[in-house]
């Protein structure tokens, strides 16, 4: 790592705010929808198996149903998101480097503070939304019926009763969510350019890792980031639209976990880990190894990031 004292002063650079919404927006345009629906659906119909939850998004569909809930909801969330997340951490991750933090405590910190901004100031709506679209067809679908109300009409539904509270259930677990994923995907992936900085002999960081480096670096951090999968059960859980009678009204963060735990067991908190390592990978190669490659292109980072 670069000494603090050697770091290069860096203005707040805003242009790392349409960075961050354009390759958010580009992550989930490809891969990242098709990879949160089947994860998505995945942990909240816990009995089904990968190829199971496949068939069912097609049957919704067929390559459409792979990408349910992307307009307008996933691109409002991906672009909102991905402006604050990239704004915020590169901001943070410089902040404790200056302090003198290593690589991975300062991706670690910048990513938590990202991801905590994102929860807060963007998500919590959007991944409502989102996620009543992928999942309020649910028992509908299982039977071979069609869904009475459109998004539109449960938006409106959930407002009627429940308010601005409805509209944000779960964000507490989004925020948790956020704050352990892209703490782990920074802090990981910085962890994983010092792994490949030691084997390929790069000990002086004045020399750059190439492009391909930083994409597996990215891979890496993405697919150690899945480790927190039950808090992504906990949060679909909370914000599904099911009718199931047995499930407990209002779920907290424990009462929804203790409600998974005692129909599925452990294994339901970790229903959809599969497709969520690859999009955790999908998402920390754009939002981590691009964004480093896009940020230096850009000449928006100081020395040492």
């Amino acid at each position: 790592m670069a000494p603090a004292d050697k770091l290069e002063k860096k203005p707040i650079s805003f242009s790392n705010i349409l960075l961050g919404a354009g390759l958010n927006m580009s992550e989930v345009t490809t891969l990242g929808q098709p990879l949160e629906v089947i994860k998505t659906t995945m942990a909240a119909n816990r009995s089904l198996t990968m190829a199971q939850a496949a068939k069912l998004v097609w049957s919704r569909g067929g390559v459409l149903g792979f990408y349910q809930g992307l307009i307008p909801w996933a691109w409002i969330e991906a672009s909102t998101k991905g402006a604050v997340l990239l704004f915020v951490s590169s901001e943070a991750e410089y902040q404790f480097k200056k302090l003198g933090a290593d690589n991975f405590v300062s991706g670690m910190g910048g990513g938590v503070m990202g991801g905590l901004a994102q929860a807060y100031l963007t998500m919590g709506f959007c991944t409502c939304m989102k996620t009543v679209e992928i999942t309020r067809a649910k028992q509908a679908a299982v039977s071979g019926g069609a869904p009475q109300q459109t998004s539109f009409q449960v938006f409106q539904d959930i407002w009627r009763r429940e308010g601005i509270k409805g509209i944000n259930k779960g964000v507490n677990a989004v925020a948790i969510r956020q704050m352990t994923n892209w703490g782990s995907r920074f802090g990981f992936s910085r962890l994983a350019e010092e792994w490949i900085r030691k084997m390929t002999g790069k000990t002086n960081h004045d020399q750059k890792l190439s492009n391909l480096e930083k994409i597996g670096s990215s891979v890496i951090g993405g697919a150690l980031s899945a480790w927190n999968q039950p808090i992504e059960v906990i949060r679909v859980e909370m914000q599904s639209k099911t009718n199931d009678p047995n499930r407990p009204k209002n779920l907290s963060v424990w009462g929804a976990a203790k409600y998974i735990y005692q129909n599925n067991g452990v294994k339901g908190l970790y229903r959809g880990v599969t497709p969520r390592i690859g999009l955790g990978v999908w998402q920390t190669v754009f939002m981590v190894a691009f964004g480093d490659i896009f940020k230096k292109m850009l000449n928006t980072d100081g020395a040492g990031h």
